[in-house]
Parts: C-alpha cells; sequence; structure tokens
C-alpha cells in the first residue's frame, strides 16, 4: 500500500480504498490515461489506498516494467499468469484485500481529479450508501446512460444489436430503459442497475456480497451484482463525481463478443426471471 503525497494538513479520515482494474490485452494509451487519472483523484482523495491489476491476456507482456515507467507515483499491484478467467473472476482476486472503500474500475475510464474526493466524501455523509454510480460521458462529450431499469428481452435487443433507424422508432422506451429522465445535477436514489465501468462499493457489502457472481463470464456481472446489492443496501447516481467513458456495445466488438453476451443474457434470466417485453 503507498499513499500519494499530499499536504499534511488534509483530511486523511477515509478508511483505505481498493481499486481493481482487469485488463485482456490493454490497450497501453487507453491504460495509461486511466492510471494517470486514478493516480491524480487518489492523491486529491487523501486516502490509503491499494490498486490491483489484474491481467487476463493469455500472454501477459512485462506490465510491471512499464508501470514503474508510466506511472511511477502510484505503486500497482500486478497479477498474472492465471488465464482469461473472466471479467467478475479476475475483480474477486483482490476480495481478501478490500478496504473500507473498494472500487471496481474499467480501463477505458478518466476520472474528473476531484471524483473519488467527492464520492467518497458523499459515501462518509451517507452510510446507507453501500453502492455509488458517477455521471458518465463518452470521449465524445455526450453523456452516456449507465444507469437501467431491469431489462426486458426487448430492449436489450434493440440497444445492442438494431440499426440506428429502428432505435429511433422506439426511442421513449429506450430512454425509459436507460432511466433518461434522470438529471444530471441531482442525487438520484435506487437505480436498479448501474454499470460495472466505475463501481464505487462501501467494502463490507462487496465483501458480504462475495464480489462478482463468477457464473458469468463476460456481460450482465454487474446487472447481477447491481440487484443483488440493493438486497442488502442501497445505490445512489451521485452527478458530482464524474468520469469519462469508452465503452461499446458487444455487437460491434464481433461473433464471439455477441456469443458472450447471449450466454450470459440467459444466465441473468434464468437467475432473476425473464421478460420479455
Amino acid at each position: 500500500m503507498k499513499t500519494l503525497p499530499h499536504d499534511d494538513k488534509a483530511d486523511t479520515s477515509y478508511g483505505m480504498i481498493s481499486v481493481t482494474i482487469v485488463v485482456y490485452r490493454p490497450n497501453l494509451d487507453e491504460l495509461s490515461s486511466t492510471l494517470k487519472s486514478l493516480a491524480v483523484a487518489l492523491r486529491q482523495s487523501s486516502a490509503p489506498f491499494a490498486v490491483s491489476l489484474v491481467d487476463n491476456s493469455p500472454e501477459p507482456g512485462d506490465l510491471a516494467t512499464w508501470l514503474c515507467q508510466t506511472v511511477p507515483d502510484l505503486a500497482v499491484a500486478v497479477r498474472s499468469g492465471q488465464g482469461n478467467i473472466g471479467f467478475g473472476r479476475a475483480n474477486n482476486l483482490a476480495l481478501p484485500e478490500v478496504g473500507s472503500y473498494h472500487l471496481v474500475l474499467n480501463p477505458d475510464v478518466e476520472m474528473a481529479p476531484d471524483a473519488l474526493a467527492k464520492a467518497l466524501g458523499f459515501m462518509e455523509a451517507h452510510p446507507d450508501c453501500g453502492l455509488l454510480t458517477p455521471l458518465v460521458h463518452g470521449r465524445d462529450g455526450k453523456r452516456q446512460f449507465l444507469c437501467k431499469r431491469f431489462p426486458a428481452a426487448l430492449d436489450l435487443a434493440l440497444r445492442g444489436f438494431a440499426p440506428r433507424r429502428i432505435q429511433q422508432l422506439f426511442r421513449k422506451r429506450l430512454d425509459r430503459y436507460q432511466m433518461a429522465e434522470m438529471p444530471e445535477d441531482q442525487v438520484f436514489w435506487d437505480p436498479p442497475i448501474v454499470s460495472g465501468c466505475f463501481m464505487l462499493f462501501r467494502g463490507e457489502v462487496f465483501k458480504a456480497l462475495n464480489g462478482f457472481d463468477p457464473d458469468y463470464f463476460l456481460y450482465f456481472e454487474d446487472f447481477d451484482l447491481s440487484l443483488r446489492t440493493a438486497q442488502i443496501s442501497r445505490i445512489a447516481f451521485v452527478p458530482e463525481v464524474r468520469i469519462i467513458h469508452g465503452g461499446g456495445y458487444a455487437s460491434r466488438k464481433g461473433a464471439w463478443h455477441v456469443w458472450q453476451f447471449l450466454l450470459s443474457a440467459v444466465t441473468f434470466y434464468r437467475k432473476f426471471g425473464f421478460k420479455l417485453v
């Protein structure tokens, strides 16, 4: 564990924040931006931290050396050699080291410098909040609506696979599914589902849930974890916590991703019940 340099008079009342980032054949330019923004956000939060980078690549490179050269002021523990065990299982490798707060972070996310300071401040002020989700914009500047209602199969098909002209015909339906009515300047409590690109948990909540369900290899593990979180704690959308997210839809990534999406959808609906429309 390492604490970034900060003012000795800064508030250090927060418990340790643990951070896990899972990568697979990472885009190093993208990952560099993520880690540099994380380093700045940790510095501003003044919290002690432990960062774990889990490399699911089949032939891991020398990420440790690259990290020392790229973010020398950020201590990162690299886990590799386990092969591609899936997103959820890889994140769960960090369960024994989960701190007072635990951040699940995608390698294509850039945080505002004050994101963690504001997030931790909110959670300290609201002990009933077990999971926080931020305001998200894409690199094009457009808002991404990553809070969701429980998905009907039609919603998933339209959002993930339909041509844009078809999506426009169902715009009201899709806006309702992705909770587009949520304002950018107000806290919103208890969205049913939030994105796994940035999930800040109270550590005791993440540990009580035993992390992600390992039955999902890729996709829907964040849906599952959101619904289970709501059974024991509360979820808050906090728009003063801001991030930029890359991301993309499964259908745009090729047949393998589409197949994994469908497999995980079956697992999800078997567990929580099927909804067609």
